[in-house]
């Protein structure tokens, strides 16, 4: 159990990352696997019936925010998602401190992408499929790599981190 708690939700956040990067999409499976992953360790670790509950409550909560927002279009479904997944596993207790760090490192990444927009790409660049998509003024931002990023820095403070290391 402590493998998987250590790897799996750090491997997926970066599968994240990753894929929206270069895809400008994040696959359902991550936030599934996010879901269903976090239910196991909760249960295998003995997470509190009233603490799961709780996660669940943020995740939920997250996921009407997210998807008011989807509807707006500020953001992709596969951000959306990611994000209620993230808040499951940080549950209240982390949920503040996630939304800030995703939110500045969102800006961050906003910021240096439309910076980098403002430029042409190097000839020897233009071939690179990810990265012309990227550079297109047309295109959205891969807010995913920020919300993986926030959820990567703050998952070893978490309750099921903790439970997993104390064993």
């Amino acid at each position: 159990m402590i493998f998987a708690t250590l790897v799996l939700f750090p491997a997926l956040m970066a599968y994240a990352a990753f894929s929206d990067l270069f895809t400008m999409t994040i696959s359902n499976f991550v936030s599934l696997a996010l879901i269903v992953i976090f239910f196991v360790l909760a249960l295998a670790l003995a997470m509190p019936v009233e603490d799961i509950e709780l996660h669940t409550a943020a995740g939920a909560m997250v996921l009407l925010i997210t998807f008011f927002m989807f509807a707006r279009g500020w953001i992709g479904g596969g951000d959306a998602k990611l994000a209620a997944a993230t808040a499951l596993w940080f549950g209240f207790d982390h949920l503040a401190d996630y939304s800030l760090y995703a939110a500045v490192l969102g800006g961050v990444l906003t910021l240096s992408i439309l910076v980098l927009r403002r430029y042409p790409l190097p000839p020897v660049l233009l071939g690179q499929t990810w990265l012309a998509r990227l550079h297109d003024k047309a295109n959205g931002v891969p807010y995913g790599i920020a919300l993986a990023v926030a959820g990567l820095v703050l998952y070893p403070e978490t309750a099921i981190w903790a439970s997993a290391v104390a064993r």
